[in-house]
C-alpha cells in the first residue's frame, strides 16, 4: 500500500523539492496551500493538492480528513500557536516533521550541536511577532512544542536547515553572489573571505525531511547543512569554477568598504561570527549530502534559466567601484 504524504506548503522552494523528493519516492503527495503561487505540480499526476490556510485550524483538519496522511511535512510553520495547533491535529499521523532552523539555537557555539546548544527564549510578545528578529525565538518556541508532543507520544520530529540556497530559492540571497561572478570580472567581498555562514543545499534539505519522517526518532531535532561548508570566498569561487568565468575576488576591510560608504553588513550572506550547525545525527540515519560542487553547478545552472538576480541585496556596484579603487584594484 502506497504511504500518503501531506506537505503543508509546497509550490515554492523547500516544499516544492519535499514535494518531488516525497513523489520520487513512491509517496502520494497532497499540498496543503493557500493558491496564491503558481502550482508546479498542476499536471503532475503523483501530487493533489488542497486549498487551504495553515493558520486555520479548520482548513487543517478538513485536509487530514481529506489526505489521511501517513507523513505530514510541515514547512510553514512560522508561530508556536502554528505547531502547538497541529500537534492536536496531526497527532495520529505516523511521522509530523516540523521545518524549524538552524536559526532556533541561541548561542554562538561551533558547531552548534542538537541537545546540547541551548536554543532561543521565546516570549508570549515575540511568538505573534512576524518580524525577521524573533524568527529564531518563534522557530525555537516550535522546537519545544514538538519535544512536548512527542512525550504525550506524538511521533513529532523537528529538522533545522541553515540557510538553504538552489534552485528555485526565491529570497535571491545566492543569486546576488552568482549574478556578481558572473558579470564582473572584479567581485568586493567584505573582510578577507573567510566568514562562515553555513548552507545547505535544499534538494538535501528535502531529502533530510524524507529520511527523518522514515527513521527519525519522535521527540528529536535534526541539524542540516552542506557536509563541507564553504567560506563566502570558497562559495564564489566555486561558483567561478563550475560556471568557468574569470573572476577576481577582492577582499575588503573597514577602511576599503567605508570610501564607498559601506560596512560588512552591507553584503548578503556575510555574518561575522561562524555559524556551523553538527550534522551527524542526521548523517546517521542515512542521510547523505549532494557534493558542494555539484550542488553549485545546478544552482549556476538554475540562475542562468531563471529571472533572478538578487538586485534587493545589492548594495550599488557604483559604491564597489569605490571600494575596489580604494583596496588598489
Amino acid at each position: 500500500m502506497t504511504d500518503t504524504a501531506l506537505v503543508v506548503g509546497g509550490t515554492r522552494f523547500i516544499g516544492r523539492h519535499t514535494v518531488e523528493e516525497l513523489a520520487a519516492n513512491g509517496y502520494a503527495v497532497t499540498t496543503l496551500t493557500r493558491g496564491t503561487h503558481v502550482n508546479p505540480f498542476a499536471d503532475d499526476d503523483r501530487v493533489d493538492h488542497v486549498t487551504g490556510d495553515r493558520t486555520v485550524d479548520a482548513d487543517l483538519t478538513a485536509a487530514r480528513d481529506a489526505v489521511d496522511p501517513d507523513v505530514v511535512i510541515d514547512c510553514v510553520a512560522y508561530r508556536p500557536a502554528d505547531v502547538e495547533a497541529a500537534m492536536t491535529i496531526f497527532a495520529d499521523v505516523d511521522a509530523y516533521v516540523y521545518v524549524s532552523s538552524g536559526a532556533a539555537y541561541g548561542a554562538e557555539h561551533v558547531p552548534k550541536r542538537e541537545g546540547v546548544t541551548p536554543l532561543e527564549s521565546c516570549t508570549p510578545v515575540q511568538a505573534v511577532d512576524e518580524r525577521d528578529a524573533t524568527y529564531g525565538n518563534r522557530k525555537a518556541a516550535g522546537d519545544r512544542a514538538v519535544f512536548a508532543a512527542a512525550e504525550d507520544g506524538v511521533a513529532a520530529t523537528a529538522v533545522r536547515p541553515c540557510i538553504v540556497y538552489g534552485p528555485h530559492d526565491y529570497t535571491e540571497r545566492l543569486d546576488y553572489w552568482i549574478d556578481r561572478v558572473l558579470t564582473y570580472d572584479r567581485v568586493v567581498v567584505p573582510g578577507d573571505g573567510q566568514n562562515l555562514w553555513h548552507r545547505a543545499y535544499v534538494a538535501d534539505v528535502a531529502s533530510a525531511l524524507r529520511i527523518v519522517a522514515e527513521r527519525g526518532e519522535p521527540g528529536s531535532a535534526y541539524n542540516v547543512g552542506d557536509r563541507r561548508a564553504l567560506t563566502l570566498a570558497e562559495t564564489l569561487e566555486t561558483v567561478a569554477a563550475v560556471a568557468d568565468a574569470d573572476c577576481t575576488i577582492v577582499p575588503a576591510g573597514p577602511e576599503a568598504l567605508a570610501a564607498g560608504g559601506l560596512t560588512a553588513t552591507d553584503f548578503v550572506l556575510y555574518r561575522e561570527y561562524p555559524h556551523l550547525l553538527e550534522t551527524r545525527a542526521l548523517a546517521d540515519l542515512g542521510w547523505e549530502s549532494t557534493p558542494v560542487r555539484e550542488a553549485m553547478r545546478r544552482t549556476v545552472a538554475d540562475h542562468r534559466a531563471a529571472d533572478r538576480d538578487g538586485h534587493e541585496w545589492d548594495p550599488g556596484r557604483d559604491a564597489e567601484e569605490l571600494v575596489l579603487e580604494a583596496a588598489g584594484e
